[in-house]
């Protein structure tokens, strides 16, 4: 996986991802917003896409958005300035593995739904722990491959779509300990989401 193949994935799908994989990451985005908005403060959306999850965000909650995609940006641009989201304070083209902010900017953090597109995991995560303040929290959601013993269908096809990662924009096969394995931050609450179980929330704590 490499930043161009996730930008022309992305690229293709802006036109429809609210209709298809927006309504399929739904229970995550709204859960995932709930807690933050609980927590308040400055929060980093890392990969904002379209935006589906801006308008959920309490008015008082300073919300920054960034992603690598122009096409995914401009539709969440757009969705802004409709809905009038004045707390929305920026949404700027980036790469995750390189923030472009000073350590310890935010209060909390959002990852919904982008860690098994990014390249280089790894550094996005060190990214999104040093730009995130002491005591500050990583709200993600994210699908994490099964395990070898998992029944069901869901290991097989994790399998089977692994090769095709690059063109699906995203990895099946994606595993936890890539993020639980973080220096610097504690994991404190992990959640199987609905439906399926598919999807896992994850809350890290900075120590």
């Amino acid at each position: 996986m490499d930043i161009h193949a996730v930008r022309k994935s992305y690229a293709r799908w802006a036109p429809i991802y609210d209709a298809t994989f927006g309504v399929i990451t739904r229970v995550g985005r709204r859960r995932a917003v709930s807690v933050l908005n609980g927590l308040g403060g400055r929060v980093l959306e890392v990969g904002v896409g379209t935006g589906l999850s801006l308008p959920a965000y309490r008015p008082d909650v300073s919300v920054t958005g960034i992603d690598a995609s122009a096409e995914m940006l401009q539709k969440a641009q757009d969705k802004v300035a409709e809905l009038g989201l004045g707390n929305v304070k920026a949404l700027r083209l980036m790469d995750a593995r390189a923030l472009e902010f000073a350590d310890s900017s935010f209060d909390h953090i959002s990852a919904l739904h982008i860690m098994s597109v990014v390249p280089e995991p790894e550094r996005v995560m060190a990214e999104m722990a040093r730009v995130l303040r002491p005591g500050g929290t990583i709200v993600m959601v994210n699908h994490f491959a099964r395990d070898a013993h998992h029944k069901g269908a869901l290991p097989w096809l994790e399998r089977v779509f692994a090769p095709f990662a690059d063109r699906l924009g995203w990895h099946s096969d994606f595993q936890r300990s890539t993020v639980t394995q973080t220096r610097g931050l504690t994991l404190i609450e992990e959640t199987d989401l609905p439906p399926f179980g598919m999807m896992t929330l994850m809350r890290f704590r900075k120590d």
